[in-house]
């Protein structure tokens, strides 16, 4: 769970505090819709090439799929459900976490892989074979001082050497001892030389990465909470439902993170973190936050609230979402991914919500 996935739970729980329930359920169902829609197709437009995923992608892709139709379901008959529904779900976040950590420890599923490790292993592999190629030189050094002294014995054993040779050879055997004594008077201690690095700086206390922490929170919670106040405070004065503006301004506000996480990874060619921070996005909001809105919220007013197209949207996204993972993932793709939320976007405000 990343920071933005933090700032969507808060999101969430600021406006049951508000006794805007709808407005959270807005942001559920449009945060679903803009990870794939939106944030996802701005990935496959910044690729420099056509993405291949893996199979940890398309184990992510169809977790995901069965759990949003599970979910579109269950939202449509949610009044027959009601807070043992949100039981079921938070239930299903935990189960679901469970059981990715015992995939990924027993191999199944693989983490998102950053290529700055990838290039940390070549750039260690780069320096082993730099050690080897020392390692080679120095022998090759070894051998040629052990024939130059066996050769220099050899000139001073033979009658016939010339004396300049026997000369040569004495110097090279006196140059060693000559050069300790010219260098045992410097003092390394006193030389200006000698580099001072100061003393090292102590690491920080748990104390202070706890209140930083805390600050952090407190900070996401304010934001939360002012971003809520305020699409409500326009819902009313422009007479909107509150459920639109959750679905389009607010939900597009909300996943700007997943937006630039998704540009970033594709332009550097991480399919794998590509299709983890949209699916387990999603998997996060159909979840944990419907879990807490249908625990904590105001069910009551929720009812009518959702048109059955929002719930397609989002249940078709999931399938686009697949397809997209099982075939490849190409830039026109995520144009017509773009063309379909600005459709989306569109039809929210003007289309008829009875």
């Amino acid at each position: 769970m990343n920071h933005a996935n933090t700032f969507q739970l808060i999101v969430v729980i600021a406006a049951i505090t508000q006794s805007q329930s709808p407005l959270a359920m807005g942001n559920i169902l449009g945060s679903s819709i803009s990870n794939i829609l939106g944030a996802f197709s701005l990935g496959l437009i910044f690729t420099p090439e056509t993405i291949v995923f893996d199979r940890s992608a398309k184990i992510y892709t169809a977790v995901l799929l069965g759990l949003t139709t599970i979910f579109a379901i269950f939202i449509l008959f949610f009044e027959f459900l009601g807070r043992l529904g949100g039981v079921l779900l938070l239930t299903t976040f935990v189960v679901y976490i469970a059981s990715i950590a015992y995939a990924i420890y027993r191999g199944i599923v693989s983490p998102p892989i950053d290529e700055d490790s990838d290039s940390d292993s070549d750039s260690d592999s780069d320096s082993d074979s730099d050690d080897d190629h020392n390692e080679a030189h120095d022998e090759e050094k070894a051998l040629q001082s052990r024939s130059r002294s066996s050769s220099t014995t050899t000139l001073q054993d033979d009658s016939s050497s010339s004396p300049l040779q026997i000369s040569t050879a004495i110097s090279e055997e006196e140059s060693v001892p000559l050069a300790k004594e010219m260098f045992s008077d410097i003092d390394l201690e006193s030389s200006p030389l000698r580099i001072d690095i100061g003393p090292k700086k102590a690491p920080h206390s748990t104390l202070y990465h706890l209140s930083r922490l805390l600050f952090g929170l407190f900070a996401l919670s304010l934001s939360g909470y002012i971003l809520s106040h305020s699409i409500s405070t326009l819902s009313a004065s422009f007479n909107l439902s509150t459920t639109i503006l959750g679905t389009t301004l607010l939900s597009f506000a909300t996943t700007l993170p997943e937006k630039l996480i998704c540009v970033l990874s594709s332009s550097r060619r991480q399919s794998g973190v590509l299709i983890a921070n949209t699916a387990g996005s999603n998997i996060f909001l159909i979840t944990l936050c419907a879990g807490v809105l249908f625990v904590a919220g105001d069910l009551a007013s929720l009812k009518g609230s959702i048109s059955v197209t929002e719930v397609a949207a989002m249940w078709g996204s999931s399938v686009i979402l697949a397809g997209i993972v099982g075939f490849g993932g190409k830039r026109w793709m995520g144009w017509g991914l773009m063309v379909l939320y600005v459709g989306f976007i569109g039809w929210e405000f003007t289309g008829d919500r009875r």
